[in-house]
């Protein structure tokens, strides 16, 4: 019985496989670019220099209007990148490249504390310099309170948390709750 059983599971695994390729394959797919975009970058192929320049002149001008109806957002990778650092901590679906592919997650950051607090089961709050409100969910017990202006380590662990590092110490397990 158990060997019937594996010869009829092993092929209805390789056909889930095969179908959930597509779908891995889609999430690595580049985002594509805005409609408005596209249309710009179509008028290069126009071989007729008066025709390709009034195409860019008509694109130019529907991608303008769509910026100041902010029906289009125009960024650059550093600002991207910051903002990337500022969303550390929380957990979004993908947005489709949005803000940078795969290679751009952040793992971990450096940041300073602008305040702490401790609640009655001794566990901490850390506000950070960049206003991000990180809470402790272990029970480590640190040898030496967090002080206003020590260097904090974060970096991506297990299950949505995150493990911080205070001016080198012990690590202690975090969530963002802001």
């Amino acid at each position: 019985m158990s060997q019937f059983l594996s010869r009829a599971v092993a092929p209805l695994a390789l056909v889930a496989c095969l179908a959930a390729t597509p779908a891995f394959a889609k999430d690595k797919e580049p985002p594509q670019r805005p409609v408005q975009v596209q249309k710009l970058f179509d008028c290069r192929d126009i071989a007729d220099p008066a025709a390709r320049l009034a195409c860019f002149d008509r694109e130019v001008g529907v991608l303008a209007a769509a910026d100041e109806a902010k029906e289009i957002v125009f960024t650059d990778k550093e600002t991207a990148k910051k903002t990337r650092r500022g969303l550390f901590g929380f957990t979004f679906p993908k947005l489709g490249g949005i803000f940078g592919g795969d290679e751009d997650e952040i793992k971990e950051i450096e940041t300073t504390i602008r305040s702490v607090s401790m609640d009655r089961s001794g566990k901490y709050t850390l506000t950070m310099e960049d206003d991000a409100v990180w809470s402790q969910i272990d029970t480590t017990h640190l040898p030496r309170q967090p002080k206003v202006g020590q260097k904090v380590k974060i970096k991506v662990a297990t299950m949505g948390s995150y493990f911080a590092t205070i001016n080198g110490g012990r690590t202690i397990r975090m969530k963002r709750d802001r």
